[in-house]
This record gives structure tokens, C-alpha cells and sequence, in this order.
């Protein structure tokens, strides 16, 4: 079952009935024992150390103990429905990542529906990708790879974590806008996709560049473009793919979402604690360090955001064909 994006905002429209200081007041003895945050990756990538940042700095701001439990499985799925299914109280929370968005399309049939059965309490960071190249290609530009990719259709690969992840529907995302035929090689996994193309067994590879940006910067591979709309500070030389391709942008994002039915008053305190951190000069420095920047929502602007995303995914696996493993 898919929930229509207008449908989605109905009803997330209604959480913002009350004024927001008389919600977060009825919240002022919250929590009352430890929370749990269910990360769906496994511990040690930049989803894992956002949930700890934010849980670190929860804990601290309401005396309690907000535990980071990793989940990994089916895509996201698994740790989603665990909290899907957990006790709506703010005990137990979801650390919402891009791949929430694209599962909603990708699987079909799964026993949830994500906008309907998480609440959006706010976004954390957004991580800009770089679609990079391993040296021995002979291209050094977007325009180069394209022109590349067209004289040499099927002949290029291009690596991802895996089927249906981020990565993977991003580069089909370029496919799609410029026309080009790249034969899509997965693996288990960030780490061995880079793995894979720093020793040039493939070519191309969009990556999150917290991962990538030294090895850009090495020269053990050559950047040609970032995925935010406009070119990042942490990589200020390497142009914004949208510079030759108009319209395209393909971020990561993480963010903190609850089970429906989480009071709203709850949902309003965390929302306050969470850009409570992001305004805060040491923890926009930690992001800083991640190669992340700060992405500060009220919970229906991230709302927005989520139904937007599954709405843009959706249309790109369509388009590809994308089938779950």
C-alpha cells in the first residue's frame, strides 16, 4: 500500500493544531526511561555516527540514556519495522535515512507503509555524494563521461552498496537525465564498492563523501561532480553535476522519525532538542568533520521532504526497472 504524498500531508498537518511551547510543556517529564534509537545499517558508517552524535546529546539534554541499536537487514526494512511496532511512547525511535523513501517503491509488498507509520520528528544532516571515476578512465569532466558513455554504450560499469540503495538509484537518476547505458555492478555494501574501484575492477561509483572525499583528494580517485544542487565547500574545486545537468540532485539525508501515534508533545520536545544540537557550535562542528552539513526541519517540513523523496525515487525505480533482491 502506498500513501498518496497529499494524503501524507493531511494528516501530518494536524500535529500542528497546538501551539508548539504548549506541546513540548506537556512533554516536560519525558522520558521517564532509556530510549532506544534503531539505526538499520550496521555500526561504524555515517548513519551510525549521526544516531550517536544525536543520542549523545539527547542523553545529555534530558537525563536519560538514548541507546544506539543496530538493526542491519532487508534494505532498511528490518530495523523500520521494529519500529514501526514498537510502543508509541518515545521509547523507541528510527533513524530515517533516503532508503526509507526509495524502499516505499522498491519493495512491493512490505508490512508497513513508511509515511503513514512513522512519524517525522527532524532532520539531523545531509551528506552530498560525488560521482567519481577510477584514474585510468579517460575522462575528466561530466560533459567527458557523458560524451564517453554514449561512444561506448554498455561498455562503462558503475559500482553501489548494493540493489535499490542510495547509490545505486543516484546513478540511475544521471542514467535517466542524460540518456547514457551503464551496466550497474552491486556489491554488499559502501566499503567493497570503493573497494572495488580503487583497484579499477569498475569505473564509476556515486559515493557519500565522507567515504570517498580523501581518496579524492589523493588522487586515488578523480571527482567529476557533486550531487547537491550546488558545489560544497569540502570539495569547492569539483563542480555540482547540476552545472551540466540542470535539475540534477541526489543527497543523503538522516533524521530521527517515531511510531504513529507518538503524542505530538513528545514528538515537538525532540524536534527542539534535535535543532537545539544542530545550532550549537561544537556539534555543527562534529558534522563538519563528517563532511555532512546541518539539515534543520520542524517535523511536517521533514514530513515534506520524505513524501517528496519517496515521490522523486519512485519515479526513478519505475523508470529503471529496479527489483528488490
Amino acid at each position: 500500500m502506498k500513501l498518496p504524498r497529499r494524503t501524507f500531508l493531511h494528516l501530518a498537518a494536524g500535529a500542528a493544531a497546538l501551539p508548539a511551547i504548549e506541546r513540548i510543556a506537556k512533554a516536560q517529564g519525558y522520558p521517564t526511561r532509556p530510549v532506544r534509537i534503531i539505526v538499520p545499517y550496521p555500526p561504524g558508517g555515517t548513519s551510525d555516527i549521526s544516531a550517536r552524535l544525536i543520542g549523545q546529546w539527547l542523553s545529555e539534554r534530558l537525563g536519560q540514556q538514548f541507546v544506539i541499536e543496530n538493526r542491519p537487514g532487508a534494505g532498511t526494512n528490518l530495523g523500520t519495522e521494529a519500529v514501526v511496532r514498537a510502543s508509541a511512547d518515545g521509547t523507541t525511535l528510527l533513524l530515517v535515512t533516503a532508503a526509507n523513501a526509495i524502499n516505499a517503491t522498491l519493495y512491493g509488498k512490505l508490512n508497513f507503509v513508511f509515511l503513514r507509520d512513522i512519524v517525522p520528528v527532524g532532520a539531523i544532516i545531509r551528506v552530498v555524494n560525488v560521482l567519481e571515476v577510477h584514474p585510468s578512465l579517460p575522462v575528466n569532466s561530466v560533459p567527458e563521461l557523458i560524451a564517453y558513455a554514449k561512444a561506448n554504450p554498455g561498455k562503462l560499469n558503475y559500482a553501489s552498496a548494493g540493489t535499490g540503495s542510495p547509490a545505486h538509484v543516484s546513478a540511475e537518476l544521471f542514467k535517466m537525465m542524460t540518456g547514457i547505458n551503464m551496466v550497474h555492478v552491486p556489491y554488499r555494501g559502501a566499503a567493497p564498492a570503493l573497494s572495488e574501484l580503487l583497484a579499477g575492477q569498475v569505473q564509476v561509483l556515486i559515493d557519500n563523501m565522507p567515504t570517498s572525499i580523501e581518496h579524492v583528494r589523493a588522487g586515488r580517485v578523480r571527482g567529476l561532480g557533486v550531487t547537491s544542487a550546488r558545489r560544497s565547500d569540502a570539495l569547492p574545486t569539483v563542480p555540482a553535476i547540476a552545472e551540466f545537468v540542470p535539475g540534477y540532485e541526489a543527497t543523503s539525508f538522516f533524521g530521527i522519525g517515531a511510531p504513529r501515534g507518538t503524542p505530538v508533545e513528545i514528538v515537538e520536545l525532540l524536534n527542539a532538542e534535535v535543532k537545539a544540537a544542530l545550532r550549537d557550535a561544537k556539534f555543527k562542528a562534529r558534522i563538519t568533520d563528517l563532511g555532512a552539513t546541518v539539515f534543520e526541519s520542524a517535523p511536517l517540513e521533514f514530513g515534506r521532504h520524505l513524501a517528496d523523496e519517496t515521490e522523486k525515487w519512485g519515479r526513478v525505480v519505475k523508470f529503471a526497472g529496479i527489483k528488490a533482491e
